[in-house]
């Protein structure tokens, strides 16, 4: 990278696959201000003609689909098959808030003396953050709802996967969205993220990332009182009762740790069973994860791809020093690839394995005693994003869920995240809710109006 072009790799062969020029300071204040004037005429666009403009840019999303899936493959290193869901997931966001203009309702509340009504109104220009890890969905879930809603939205993607994020920018033109209302612009997160936070026309940041960025975030909005959306970093425990279906679990178990190679902050990095059952588990989770084909992500038989650069998989395999307890291990490739294979470790509670959120394919299994136990160990870190309890027992998973800290919880699966459901974390996880029937709350003000019915 040069202070204004970004060269682009693919992480599965260490090729530059584009040069991307990055905005400057003055390239951002212009996106801004042109986000700034494109607002009073978006925000007054019929709800009706803004939920046509936005099922057009759902229809364009699916009929560049492939496209934007290879753009991933290549720019990400995911694999076909979760690029194509993640495109089709951006789709499917766009229709679900293509509903909402047209269903944000204010309310009528009962006064004396005259008649209270509430609107929900825009903010004005949102700046979207945006990761590096899931690049398509997770901007969609930002720009979407606040395009709904009647902002306009200033989208940064990460440095190094800038790719679709910028196809986006280009179907939303093409689909008829006007110019200004929705802009991409590549650059340093020094820079144009920065800006975000300091230029009062941004009313609102939406960050996804890391949570020591998310807290610098989060202190420079306070100086404007600006809002803020931040999902931030997590651990999440899977827990696994004796009374489970052991083999289902341990059959789950590698795609709720593995998944994007780990670089997924819902991954289930640490494994929590029931002691008596606990070498029994291991025994069934070695060759589910033995069998697990790590390689070229565009094959899609492969289940696991690489890591996005050298510099991730040299933290990552910090977390593997010589002697650590690697219960086993599976294979990645050689050769040129930021590749790290799936590793399984059974270490103490205490040992950073178990306590830092590592972001690769690094899973750390540990036993406990009771629900006591594994609700203390599961709360035991400062995150609270996901996680998942497996067990046959109705009432068991009800007590755990209320007593486990997360945001996002599921039983008997991995699911994290649906478009229609409500998704942020506890702790330092985050700071607010995306998606789901409410997320359009989060990019409005509610503005409460009172009409006198006096007489004169």
């Amino acid at each position: 990278m040069t202070a204004s072009v970004f060269d682009v790799i693919n992480p599965a062969t260490e090729e530059v696959i584009q040069s991307v020029p990055l905005a400057g300071l003055a390239e951002t204040d212009a996106a801004i201000e042109k986000a700034a004037a494109a607002y009073e005429s978006w925000r007054a666009v019929a709800p009706a003609d803004r939920a046509l403009l936005l099922r057009r840019f759902a229809a364009a999303v699916d009929d560049d689909l492939e496209n934007l899936a290879q753009l991933e493959v290549r720019n990400a290193g995911h694999t076909i098959g979760n690029a194509r869901w993640e495109a089709g997931n951006v789709r499917d966001v766009l229709n679900y808030y293509s509903a909402a203009p047209e269903r944000h309702f204010g309310r009528q509340i009962p006064v004396a003396g005259g008649v209270n009504v509430t609107f929900h109104e825009p903010l004005g220009v949102v700046g979207v953050i945006v990761p590096w890890n899931f690049p398509m969905p997770i901007a969609g879930w930002g720009f979407a709802p606040a395009l709904a809603a009647g902002n306009t939205v200033v989208l940064k993607p990460a440095e190094v996967t800038p790719l679709t994020a910028i196809r986006l920018g280009e179907l939303a033109l093409e689909s008829g969205i006007p110019e200004g209302v929705f802009q991409v612009i590549p650059g340093k997160g020094s820079v144009v993220g920065q800006r975000f936070v300091t230029h009062p026309a941004v009313r609102k940041v939406v960050f996804t990332g890391s949570t020591g960025v998310g807290k610098q975030i989060m202190a420079g909005c306070a100086d404007q009182v600006k809002r803020v959306t931040l999902e931030l970093g997590g651990k999440s425990a899977n827990i696994v009762f004796d009374d489970a279906d052991l083999e289902l679990a341990a059959a789950a178990a590698p795609g709720g740790a593995f998944d994007n190679a780990g670089q997924d902050c819902c991954a289930r990095s640490r494994i929590l069973v029931q002691r008596s059952v606990y070498d029994r588990f291991l025994e069934l989770l070695e060759p589910e994860v033995l069998g697990m084909r790590v390689g070229d992500p565009a094959d899609a038989a492969t289940t696991m791809g690489p890591l996005i650069s050298a510099q991730q998989l040299s933290t990552v395999s910090a977390f593997v020093p010589e002697g650590a307890p690697v219960a086993f291990q599976g294979k990645a490739p050689e050769g040129p690839g930021f590749w790290f294979p799936p590793t399984v470790l059974t270490p103490d509670v205490d040992a950073p394995s178990f306590t830092d959120e590592i972001f690769g394919p690094i899973v750390a299994v540990v036993p406990f005693d009771d629900e006591a136990d594994a609700i203390r160990i599961a709360n035991n870190t400062e995150y609270g994003l996901s996680g998942s309890i497996w067990t046959s027992k109705v009432d068991r998973a009800l007590r755990v869920a209320r007593g486990v800290e997360s945001g996002n919880l599921s039983v008997n699966s991995h699911s994290s995240v649906r478009y229609s459901t409500p998704f942020g974390g506890f702790k330092q996880s985050g700071l607010g809710r995306e998606l789901g029937p409410d997320a359009l709350d989060a990019f409005t003000e509610v503005k409460n109006v009172f009409i006198s019915t006096q007489p004169a």
